[in-house]
């Protein structure tokens, strides 16, 4: 990597960060994966891990992220699915053997699951 000579290479670099991140969010798939204390110990690192695989064995590109805490302990492991133009969903409860069908009837259907559904939020208008 070549060393920066300046604060305006800097901030060209970051500006070209912000425009591509911000294309993936407006064209893309996120999944966000509740990783507080919380989390980890109802087993969400195993659900990531599974998210992970069931998107490489479809061939399905998403951007998978991490979260803290969200304040819904009880709920842990949490797993927000997020599309571009659409409501992003919140599920709760979410097992490794969960996972296959999530990513089924969310993101191939479009259909969200109901029984697991503990939130929506409308999609954000840019």
């Amino acid at each position: 990597m070549t060393k920066l000579k300046s604060i305006e290479e800097l901030k060209k670099i970051r500006e070209e960060a912000k425009k591509d991140l911000l294309s993936r969010v407006q064209t893309g798939t996120r999944i966000i994966i509740g990783m507080g204390t919380c989390g980890i110990a109802a087993g969400a690192r195993e659900v990531m891990q599974a998210v992970l695989s069931e998107l490489d064995m479809r061939k399905i590109e998403a951007h998978v992220e991490t979260v803290g805490c969200v304040g819904m302990c009880a709920k842990e492991p949490l797993v927000d699915i997020e599309q571009a133009g659409k409501s992003r969903v919140r599920y709760g409860n979410i097992t490794r053997e969960k996972v296959p069908r999530l990513i089924e009837e969310h993101l191939i259907r479009g259909q969200m699951v109901q029984e697991w559904a503990v939130s929506r939020m409308e999609a954000q208008k840019t």
